[in-house]
C-alpha cells in the first residue's frame, strides 16, 4: 500500500468526511442525552435492537463494578480483553462514549496508573466526567477531541484501546498514525472493531446514519493491516469473531449485516527506542 493511503478506494466509495463526522457526532449526542444508552435497548447499528455487554464479552464482574450510566451497550466486544494492562500504565480510549471501558481500565492499572478519554462529542464528554464523580475514579480524565488529532503529547500512552469506534472516522490512516504517535516505545493497540468481510452495498455505505451506526465505514483486513503497518506497528493481528454475528445480525431488521462485517481483535505494537521490534 502506498504512502498516500488517505485518498485509498476505501475512502473514496465512503461518505464525505464532513457529513460523516456530523452524522456521528449527533447520533452520539442524542445517545447521550436522550437515552439511557444501548444497554438492554439499543444496539450498536440498530436503537431497537437488543444488545448486552455479557454478548460483547465482558463478564458479570466487569459489569457489576462500574456504576449505572457508563455501560451504553455502544460496543461490539471488549478491548480491556485483549489489552494485557498492568499495573502502572497510561490507557488512551479513542471515542471514549460515557467512559465504561475507561473505568474497568482504571482497575487494571491501579492508583499508579492513568486513564485518559478522548471524544469528539461535547454530550458525551460531559457524560462521562460525571461518571468519573459516580465511580470516585481519581485515575481517570475525559478530553474532547477529535480521534484523528488527538489532544495528548507525544509518548503519552503506554496502550491504546478503542471500542467499535475507528470505522466510524472518515480517515482511519490518520487514527492509526495518531495513535502511534501518542504511544510510548513498545506500547501497544488493543482494538475492538467491525471489519468488512463481504462488500457493503452502496446505499449502505452512502447512508450517513449506517456510517454513524458502526456499519457503513467499515474496511477490510487487509486495508486495516496495511493502515496499522504504514502507521509504524509491528506484531499486527487481526482476528475475526466468528460467534459476534448473533449480535450483529440484531442490529438491522432489513438486512443480513452479519453477511457483511464481523467484530474483530485488532492489536499491534510501537517497535522498541532503539528501533528493534
Amino acid at each position: 500500500m502506498s504512502e498516500n493511503t488517505d485518498t485509498t478506494d476505501e475512502e473514496s466509495r465512503n461518505l464525505d468526511a464532513a457529513e460523516q463526522r456530523r452524522a456521528v457526532r449527533n447520533r452520539y449526542a442524542r445517545i447521550a442525552t436522550e437515552t439511557d444508552g444501548c444497554a438492554d435497548g439499543d444496539g450498536c447499528c440498530d436503537e431497537s435492537a437488543t444488545q448486552s455487554s455479557e454478548q460483547l464479552g465482558y463478564d458479570d464482574d466487569e459489569v457489576n463494578s462500574v456504576a449505572d450510566g457508563a455501560d451504553l451497550g455502544l460496543g461490539c466486544g471488549n478491548p480491556n480483553a485483549i489489552a494485557s494492562l498492568e499495573t502502572g500504565d497510561t490507557v488512551l480510549d479513542l471515542g471514549s462514549g460515557a467512559g465504561f471501558d475507561c473505568f474497568l481500565a482504571a482497575r487494571e492499572v491501579g492508583e499508579s496508573g492513568r486513564v485518559i478519554g478522548v471524544d469528539m462529542t461535547p454530550e458525551m464528554v460531559e457524560k462521562a466526567r460525571e461518571n468519573v464523580v459516580k465511580n470516585d475514579a481519581t485515575n481517570v480524565e475525559f478530553r474532547l477531541g477529535e480521534i484523528e488529532h488527538l489532544p495528548v503529547s507525544d509518548g503519552t500512552a503506554d496502550v491504546v484501546i478503542s471500542n467499535c469506534v475507528i470505522n466510524l472516522s472518515p480517515n482511519k490512516p490518520q487514527v492509526f498514525r495518531e495513535a502511534f504517535r501518542a504511544l510510548r516505545p513498545d506500547g501497544r493497540v488493543a482494538v475492538s472493531d467491525v471489519v468488512m468481510t463481504a462488500p457493503i452495498p452502496d446505499a449502505v455505505r452512502t447512508d450517513p446514519e449506517s456510517v454513524a451506526a458502526c456499519v457503513g465505514g467499515a474496511s477490510t483486513i487487509d486495508e486495516l493491516r496495511g493502515m496499522l503497518t504504514e502507521a509504524g506497528f509491528v506484531d499486527v493481528e487481526i482476528t475475526p469473531k466468528e460467534d459476534s454475528g448473533e449480535f450483529i445480525r440484531e442490529w438491522d431488521d432489513s438486512l443480513d449485516l452479519d453477511e457483511y462485517i464481523v467484530s474483530a481483535a485488532i492489536t499491534g505494537r510501537k517497535p522498541r527506542r532503539d528501533g528493534s521490534e
